[in-house]
């Protein structure tokens, strides 16, 4: 059994993933690790099939690679599901294309996890190209006070106020030190490490629900409930080039799809873990700024 399977989803980001696999690559070579890269590609028209064609013949000794090849865009959740199916590693790393691995320490990090079994997930320091954290890779769970907080930018105007962070900067921790180890409500899932036992137990992501953002949020909050911890653990980091294919893309077909999915995603999230938690009309009223959200954006 490989010691850690990689999962990387691929849709027309053919440069990009390309750079990505070649940097993992030469990270997990460096370890003592066993692994396994797999490659989902959601129907890329890009080149980027005969790119994945030509990186499954590197396979070595250490680090074998397999590839699946849709002929749809099967989305995040279904397609990380698919490289899940036939993944044999004792752990999981669900890795976005658009990640390059700078310095991690896989033999620690590895032995880290299996140490402490109460760890559900375990994320590094996502960086963003300026240097600053992905804030998407250090979130609380997106609670009605949350949100508002978040969307009404109270959590911009407090967040870095000592003793009021933690009343409005609830929806990305930030009273949270970022140069400490210590727990988080749920990173994204460009970066996502976690255990193939605890995968098949929660079923993996919910792609019945989720086709593209929230199933991260969803797999955490589901994990939390089974007692598991979700660790942010910044001693090794990646750099995240955030959205190549989705919201940021330069095609306005693509980035007006991406839009779509993103705010019914959190639509989606609150049917299946908030509904029942409060008052009809506070549902009516995050809906409403959800939508208000989404004409402005």
């Amino acid at each position: 059994m490989p010691d850690l399977s990689v999962i990387v989803l691929s849709y027309n980001t053919k440069n990009t993933t390309k750079n990505c696999l070649e940097k993992l690559h030469d990270s997990l070579d460096s370890s003592n690790l066993l692994s396994e890269i797999i490659i989902v590609d959601n129907d890329s028209k890009d080149g980027s099939v005969e790119m994945l064609k030509k990186i499954l013949q590197k396979s070595t000794a250490k680090i074998t690679y397999k590839a699946l090849f849709n002929k749809k865009n099967t989305g995040f959740a279904k397609g990380n599901n698919q490289g899940l199916k036939i993944a044999n590693g004792k752990n999981i790393l669900f890795l976005n294309s658009d990640v390059l691995i700078e310095n991690i320490d896989w033999d620690g990090l590895i032995e880290y996890i299996n140490q402490n079994p109460d760890i559900g997930a375990l994320t590094v320091k996502v960086k963003l190209s300026d240097g600053n954290i992905d804030p998407a890779s250090h979130r609380g769970f997106p609670t009605v006070w949350n949100s508002f907080t978040y969307y009404s930018n109270l959590e911009k105007i407090f967040g870095r106020v000592p003793q009021l962070n933690k009343i409005f900067g609830g929806y990305h921790l930030k009273n949270l030190n970022l140069e400490t180890v210590h727990e988080i409500d749920s990173p994204s899932g460009a970066f996502y490490l976690t255990s193939i036992d605890l995968m098949n137990k929660l079923n993996g992501f919910d792609d019945k629900t989720f086709f593209l953002y929230g199933e991260d949020l969803d797999l955490s909050y589901r994990m939390k409930q089974l007692g598991f911890k979700i660790l942010y653990y910044p001693k090794f980091s990646v750099l995240h080039l955030k959205s190549i294919s989705g919201l940021k893309k330069n095609d306005s077909k693509i980035k007006n799809e991406a839009k779509g999915h993103f705010y019914s995603a959190m639509k989606k999230f609150y049917e299946k873990h908030y509904k029942n938690k409060y008052p009809k009309i506070i549902r009516s009223i995050v809906y409403y700024f959800i939508d208000l959200k989404r004409k402005s954006s």
